[in-house]
């Protein structure tokens, strides 16, 4: 029998020993640090050595396998002000769970593969985005990709999965992809040669609906073979009188991937009112009077902003912006299907191309150029770290 005494001393030394672990732990995830893409002034960015995220209540932390370049991000450069100075770039990620934070509610582990969006160049949390090394990343906002998804492809899901669930989902309200349709009805997908244009056909054939895109010629058979059922040069000076005849008139949902096809789109659509009203969504603002001067008939516009999904407030237009709470909800729900599309089978990711130009976060910084200049089309710019 061990004496009292002496198990009160090993219990001490036990207790210790754990306290001390936990401090050593802590102490190192504080030393650790890693390599991301920082915003230093208007138009500028540096590869800078940073300390790893906070890990906040409901977040994990991500080691980074690969990254996607959206046009968000070389715009969040580009407009920078002195308030962004300092945040980090990005949104889409994908990587292995080396951390859990409190509050997850989720089945998450360390170990597990993870792929998502974060808030990149954020005023009120700089250190979120996910050109680094590393990210930390709220539970709702990403997914567990399934074995038969590479990095490089659910790096291409953030941005374009949180977008295509406002404008499609949220706001047309067409039928979920887990609920088709049983009798198609058209919708509009301006700018389908987009990442999200693309993934927005996908979702689309997937809720049984008959798909309509916009893109450059060259485009047309990628489109045609991933589901778009119709295609059209967005440069025709008749495109929006040629699909209004191809829909006799019906169509009813206009989704616009790029916020520069609204007058297409009002051309397009329906000017009769007869089982409701006409809908236009876009992800870059618009104004009304496009639509008062060419199909005054049309719902809209109705403006999506990704950011909202993340559930924080941000700047905009010069003031603190609230976003409605259900828009968190709204984008937990959409990634949790999104995740069963892709355990199925159903919804296969778009094939990227990877590292054009060079890898790591050097070859992000030539991404961002190429995308800012308009060199990318019919895919998805990933690189991995």
């Amino acid at each position: 029998m061990i004496g009292v005494a002496l198990l009160k001393i090993i219990r001490t030394a036990q207790k210790n020993s754990g306290s001390k672990f936990l401090v050593n732990k802590q102490k190192e995830r504080n030393m650790a640090t890693n390599k991301a893409i920082v915003i230093v002034e208007k138009g500028k960015v540096e590869i800078r050595e940073l300390p790893l995220p906070k890990l906040k209540e409901g977040h994990i932390l991500v080691k980074v396998n690969a990254v996607g370049i959206n046009p968000t991000d070389w715009k969040s450069i580009h407009n920078a002000q002195p308030k962004t100075f300092g945040s980090r770039s990005g949104c889409d990620f994908a990587g292995e769970v080396v951390e859990v934070g409190p509050g997850v509610t989720k089945d998450i582990k360390k170990g597990d593969r993870s792929a998502g969006m974060v808030f990149g160049a954020s005023v009120h949390a700089p250190d979120t985005g996910a050109f680094g090394e590393y990210v930390a990343t709220k539970e709702h906002v990403q997914l567990k990709p399934p074995a038969s998804v590479t990095d490089e492809e659910a790096a291409t899901l953030g941005v374009s999965v949180t977008t295509v669930g406002q404008g499609l989902y949220k706001t047309l309200k067409l039928p979920l992809p887990t609920k088709p349709v049983a009798t198609p009805f058209p919708v509009l997908i301006y700018g389908g040669s987009t990442a999200t244009g693309i993934y927005g056909i996908k979702y689309a054939k997937l809720s049984g609906l008959t798909v309509i895109a916009t893109s450059s010629p060259h485009n047309f058979a990628l489109l045609r073979s991933i589901g778009a059922d119709h295609v059209f040069d967005y440069k025709s000076p008749t495109v929006g009188a040629d699909i209004r005849a191809l829909t006799d008139n019906k169509l009813k949902h206009a989704w616009d991937c790029t916020g520069y096809g609204a007058a297409i789109c009002a051309a397009a659509l329906s000017d009769n009112e007869e089982g409701g009203k006409p809908k236009y969504a876009t992800i870059i603002p618009v104004k009304r009077e496009v639509f008062d001067e060419g199909n005054p008939v049309v719902d809209g516009p109705h403006f999506t902003v990704g950011y909202d999904a993340y559930g924080v407030a941000y700047p905009r237009g010069g003031k603190e912006h609230v976003p409605d709470p259900e828009e968190a909800e709204f984008a937990r729900m959409f990634w949790e299907i999104t995740q069963g599309l892709l355990e199925s089978g159903k919804l296969i990711p778009l094939k990227p191309e990877v590292n054009r130009l060079g890898k790591g976060l050097e070859g992000v910084l030539l991404g961002l150029d190429e995308l800012k200049n308009d060199r990318v089309s019919g895919t998805k710019l990933v690189y991995t770290l």
